[in-house]
């Protein structure tokens, strides 16, 4: 799937502490039906056997409302599954690695907190980047804050354009206007919400407005 910064506008991002009555397959279909652009399998408690499984079940659906499925980390196990790509963090393996294994036409995201990282992402070849933590995160307790000017002279380093993560949520969305973000990407306000489609909706109406 070729990859366009509209596919940012509300990346849903899941973790499966958030299932309960809802399975993590019908937790994503109701974020797709909500509009949710982008998803990414994240889930660091499954063997690499039930992530394959997964994301095998999360790509047919994904594909069948036209949004692109990232996996977390694994550039092989995306490559296995023919996933549309994959989101690194500064640990995981490097950008030019993965571009050199992967070529063009494979969507790779970076996690950068510094202009640094930001351009050398840039330079080995990613797609976009994932700039955070902006808000403290309930998935990444330990996560490094920055400030919404850092945000902003992050996205403005790079001509590759950028998510905003980190503890997102309707109520705060608002504090990063003019952050220079193209969208949000969000794990507990869609995936813990009560109401997952509509919770969505809302997140996917505020992010255009603050990424026109």
């Amino acid at each position: 799937m070729k990859f366009s910064e509209d596919m940012l506008t509300l990346y849903a991002v899941t973790d499966r502490h958030w299932t309960g009555r809802l399975t993590l397959y019908e937790q994503v279909e109701l974020a797709l039906q909500g509009g949710a652009t982008m998803v990414q399998l994240r889930e660091k408690d499954l063997s690499e056997d039930g992530i394959i499984a997964q994301a095998r079940e999360l790509k047919e659906l994904c594909h069948r409302y036209g949004v692109p499925l990232i996996i977390n980390d694994n550039a092989d196990i995306a490559l296995k599954v023919g996933a549309d790509g994959v989101h690194v963090g500064i640990e995981d393996s490097p950008v030019a690695e993965i571009r050199k294994k992967t070529g063009g036409g494979f969507i790779i995201g970076a996690t950068a907190k510094t202009v640094e990282q930001a351009q050398a992402a840039e330079a080995a070849g990613a797609d976009y980047l994932g700039v955070g933590a902006v808000f403290p995160s309930p998935t990444k307790q330990n996560a490094i804050r920055i400030t919404t000017e850092q945000l902003k002279t992050i996205c403005e380093s790079v001509s590759i354009p950028a998510v905003a993560i980190g503890g997102i949520s309707l109520k705060n969305m608002d504090e990063l206007a003019g952050g220079g973000m193209k969208g949000f990407a969000v794990v507990s306000a869609i995936f813990g919400a009560e109401d997952i489609r509509t919770a969505a909706e809302k997140l996917k109406e505020k992010a255009r407005e603050l990424c026109r």
